[in-house]
């Protein structure tokens, strides 16, 4: 039987790669086998595509190519300018935004664009205007002290990090802690949930520049038309941090008051997650902002790079097919049974349920244990998972109380509902023989002992549904 396309590509490439590092080449190798053999249950990772790979690996990578197509700081970037256009066309596209800038190279850099070019455009382009200067190089010594004043003395209004945001949007030992006069709005502690009413109190109260919507472990979909009738009371520009959801916006699984784009003046995103693309940032915006994102570089970014963009427009491309909204409703239906399933045999969820792709379990009220100890243990049984603070912790952010499970990597896979209560099953067995360990000091937070006859039992039913949904399975590198 001859080989297939994709087949062929991987094992030369990997056989040039050994001439030079075979303990890279090996390494790689070797990551496929990792994947698999374990359940990716993790919320913030996915499966590109063989066509998304490639398309990484190739010769875009050697141009520099700083500024923005057919305005670049270097020649020779045609080529670069028709990656770029094809990538934002297609985001574009597929989002209905008014404009897309798909250089970052991660979240965080797609956020720190999306900061500064909301300061340039409420702070620093007023300031100018009002001084008669137009650049900050025209600015006097004191009046550039003056600007830089007012950029630092900004606020911002983010997601808690134990009601499920992100350590960018605002947290101190983040550069967006130390960026904005930051506060941070929780959720109602007995459901769990986005009081609108409190975030609007707060928000008259606080009265910031930015209110930052969007989360990394909230179960549930904020509605994005109150929040921006919440910043708008107090002049705020509202936006939204979509990186783990765009691809249920994408697929049109959220919509109207669900989907940010047409309430958010900037909207930013990864490209992987729940989008399938590759690891990347992105960043939409509506027309008044469309020229102040465009300045990421020199702004925040350096060089983009043009490989990765390749892979964003090729992603973007399959996402605008038709099965791409087949898929993202998988998504939700597949988190809707697993939750269902964890339910029914006695597991406490945050918020009861789910309504995205997210299913948070609260691990220590369930089984005694802390989040590092389940995600530990869960690992020995053959269910890749990432432990994660669930709201009001009496854990912390680091041992944590909970488990965050993630549908998008297994529904790639095609795993379906049935699929869904056999890692319940598994999930909940496996963790029901795991215990606490127990130090000189008293009750371990990460030391844990899994009976090892459960552990292999696990790690079989893994292997059975692997089996049923192989990866990459034109790909034989063995």
């Amino acid at each position: 039987m001859p080989e297939s396309t994709e087949q062929t590509a991987f094992r030369s490439a990997l056989e040039v790669v050994a001439t030079v590092e075979p303990r890279v080449a090996a390494a790689i190798a070797a990551e496929l086998s990792s994947q698999r053999r374990q359940l990716k249950l993790i919320a913030s990772e996915n499966y590109a595509s063989p066509a998304v790979l490639l398309a990484m690996g190739n010769w875009l990578s050697d141009k520099y190519a700083e500024g923005v197509p057919g305005r670049r700081m270097y020649a020779g970037c045609e080529q670069v300018d028709e990656v770029e256009r094809i990538a934002a066309e297609h985001a574009v596209a597929l989002f209905g935004a008014d404009h897309a800038y798909v250089q970052p190279h991660s979240g965080i850099d797609a956020n720190l664009v999306a900061f500064w070019a909301i300061l340039a455009r409420r702070v620093e382009r007023p300031f100018l205007d009002d001084v008669g200067a137009g650049h900050v190089n025209d600015l006097s010594p004191d009046a550039w002290q003056e600007l830089r004043h007012r950029l630092g003395g900004q606020r911002m209004l983010g997601m808690a990090l134990d009601a499920g945001g992100h350590l960018t949007h605002g947290f101190r030992p983040n550069i967006s802690g130390k960026m904005f006069d930051q506060a941070s709005y929780g959720v109602d502690p007995e459901t769990g949930l986005i009081d609108y009413d409190a975030v609007r109190a707060q928000v008259r109260e606080f009265r910031p520049l930015i209110v930052l919507a969007g989360y990394s472990a909230y179960p549930r979909n904020p509605n994005f038309a109150v929040l921006r009738e919440i910043a708008d009371e107090v002049g705020a520009t509202l936006m939204v941090d979509m990186a783990h959801f765009a691809g249920l916006v994408a697929g049109g699984v959220l919509a109207g008051d669900l989907d940010p784009v047409p309430h958010a003046a900037v909207v930013t995103t990864t490209t992987h997650k729940s989008l399938r693309g590759p690891r990347g940032g992105m960043v939409l915006a509506c027309a008044e902002y469309a020229e102040y994102v465009d300045r990421g570089c020199p702004m925040v970014l350096g060089g983009p790079l043009p490989h990765v963009m390749a892979a964003k427009a090729v992603a973007l491309a399959e996402a605008r097919r038709p099965g791409f909204a087949t898929y993202a409703r998988a998504i939700t239906d597949n988190a809707r049974a697993l939750a269902e399933g964890l339910t029914r045999r006695g597991v406490r969820l945050v918020t009861g349920g789910t309504d995205n792709h997210i299913v948070l379990l609260d691990v220590t009220s369930s089984f005694g244990l802390t989040g590092r100890q389940a995600e530990a243990a869960l690992l020995d049984a053959g269910v890749v998972t990432n432990r994660n603070s669930i709201p009001a912790d009496p854990h912390g952010a680091w041992y944590t109380s909970g488990i965050r499970l993630g549908t998008p990597a297994l529904t790639t896979l095609g795993c379906g509902p049935a699929d869904m209560d056999e890692i319940a099953d598994v999930i909940t067995t496996a963790l029901r023989a795991t215990e606490a360990a127990t130090t000189a000091s008293g009750p371990s937070q990460a030391r844990y002992a899994l009976d090892d006859g459960v552990a292999a039992a696990c790690r079989r039913r893994c292997a059975e549904l692997l089996a049923a949904f192989p990866l990459y399975p034109h790909v034989q590198l063995g």
